[in-house]
């Protein structure tokens, strides 16, 4: 039909020079003009294709047409409501006046009620007694003549008033139509061959490259979106929490070891062997290698005598030391291991040595983070040092809307002299408030590396309520004491999830959409820049 329709437009521009109104034109497989709307998309869709080559140019011409109601249509066939009230009455003086009911029950209660006060504005019937009776014995009817013409040109030679009451009866309505002026292109031709749109290694081998017809380039169009790389939402609020603790002077801290012995994990921390964190339904366990390197040998007996024993004002868990369970290799529960790590690497200028795994990054690290508060760097060699790091984290959770096996964990330390609980409350409020969240609540809580310990809540506007934005305390003397640090030393530690924000941010209600095989690449690509 499409190809059929373009070389009857060229057929016609080539007989005519020009198409006044495609209204004019009798489509393929028809035998009327194309009149109807549904014709002229028909005919749009073909000129655009010829447009589109320069083979024609076009005006589009805009009209007004009626078309009947359903009422209308009711009308058309069995006449006006007027005209059916005339029909079905005696003629004056040769029969029995019909009453309204009896009117009502013969043709219906609506057609009764629209028909006879028309019929009465008319001169048509009239009443005689308690009924009603025909008045004249021929009737024109003139909303059915119209409406016939109506259906057939779509307009009325009687006028606007004629049509404007017809409206306002819900007997027709209006309908935009629009035709077409069509004159020839500077590329017309009677031949539909499509101009090629590639040169292909065919056309180059045979020749006819030569002789073909090429589509015209349009530099002016915008092309196909690139589908390239995108941010994913949790690397965006990732980078805008780092800026925020680089801004305040904190250094982060290298966090590559996913694997990690139960020593570090649990034990360094002071976290006892039989904690239910270290059992199979919490930790994932590594199967080959099982066990790992032992640290340094001074250290780790300092640590196994305060957990068996106690020690530096502590009575220890005085439970029987497991080097098996120590050495396991596990897959981190949390960066505290890591900081962990940079702890006793920090310690290590207290005791006068350099730890076996120090590193220039670290030294630089320490360095670089200074605390403030007019600390000056005493005999034993320590050194204030703030120090964060966001990474991932593995725990044998159920995966449900807000849990996943495995997400990331934004923690940092500050180690100084005598700080206080004041000072981690104060540090909190400030790094919060960075990130947007005005309203925070502290309630303490217990963790077995942190006293005293806090869980830190925030006021949800979105939710109206209190939500747990993250944890925090002051690491014990057990955990830090074994490391070597002197005793005015105090260092504060605290984190959150990556994820949780995340979802606030983005108004995620399941953690399963932001992260894993739910996610929608769509999202990930249009989701904006976070702004704290």
């Amino acid at each position: 039909m499409s190809e059929a329709l373009q070389k009857l437009i060229l057929d016609t521009l080539e007989s005519q020079s020009s198409i006044k109104d495609t209204r004019s034109l009798v489509l393929p497989d028809q035998s009327a003009p194309a009149t109807s709307s549904e014709d002229q998309i028909v005919i749009l869709g073909a000129l655009n294709s010829l447009l589109s080559r320069e083979m024609i140019k076009y005006e589009t011409n805009e009209v007004l047409t009626h078309i009947p109601t359903p009422e209308g249509a009711l009308i058309l066939k069995d006449g006006s409501h007027e005209a059916r009230v005339w029909q079905v009455l005696p003629i004056k003086g040769s029969g029995t006046p019909m009453t309204p009911i009896q009117l009502k029950k013969e043709i219906g209660d609506e057609t009764a009620k629209v028909g006879q006060g028309r019929a009465f504005k008319n001169g048509w019937i009239g009443k005689e007694g308690d009924g009603l009776v025909k008045l004249t014995s021929e009737i024109r009817d003139t909303t059915q003549i119209d409406l016939q013409e109506i259906a057939s040109t779509g307009t009325l030679k009687a006028g606007e008033k004629v049509l404007a009451d017809l409206r306002k009866r819900k007997l027709v309505s209006q309908k935009k139509g629009q035709w077409f002026t069509v004159h020839k292109g500077p590329q017309f031709s009677t031949s539909t061959a499509k101009p090629e749109t590639d040169l292909t290694v065919d056309m180059l081998t045979s020749g006819s490259w030569k002789t073909s017809t090429y589509k015209k380039y349009n530099f002016e169009a915008e092309g196909i979106p690139t589908s390239g790389g995108a941010l994913h939402p949790l690397l965006k609020v990732r980078e805008e929490i780092r800026n925020i603790f680089l801004e305040m002077g904190f250094a982060e801290m290298p966090t590559s070891s996913f694997v990690e012995s139960g020593f570090w994990c649990f034990d360094a921390l002071f976290v006892p062997q039989q904690h239910p964190a270290r059992d199979l339904q919490d930790t994932f366990y590594i199967s080959d290698p099982k066990e790992a390197l032992p640290p340094n040998p001074d250290y780790y007996k300092r640590v196994s005598t305060i957990h068996e024993f106690g020690g530096y004002g502590s009575a220890g868990y005085r439970a029987p030391w497991s080097h098996e369970e120590s050495s396991k290799l596990l897959l981190r529960t949390h960066t505290t291991a890591s900081s962990a790590h940079m702890l006793y690497k920090l310690a290590a200028k207290c005791r006068g040595e350099k730890s076996e795994d120090d590193s220039e990054e670290f030294a630089h690290g320490v360095d670089s983070t200074e605390a403030g508060a007019g600390t000056e760097r005493a005999d034993d060699g320590f050194r204030p040092a703030k120090l964060f790091s966001i990474d991932r984290v593995f725990r044998n959770e159920t995966m449900d809307a807000t849990h996943l096996a495995e997400f990331h964990q934004v923690e940092g330390v500050v180690a100084d002299r005598n700080l206080t609980l004041a000072d981690l409350i104060g540090f909190m409020r400030v790094f919060f408030q960075k990130m947007g969240i005005e309203k925070v609540r502290f309630k303490p809580a217990y963790n077995p590396y942190t006293e005293p310990s806090l869980e830190i809540f925030a006021f949800h506007p979105m939710l109206d309520r209190w939500v747990e934005v993250g944890n925090s305390g002051m690491f014990r003397p057990e955990m830090l004491e074994p490391m070597g640090f002197p005793k005015d030393v105090r260092v504060h530690g605290w984190g959150l999830s990556l994820e949780r924000p995340t979802m606030i941010r983005y108004g995620i209600n399941n953690i399963r959409t932001l992260v894993g095989h739910k996610v929608s690449l769509d999202g990930i690509e249009n989701s904006p820049a976070v702004m704290f």
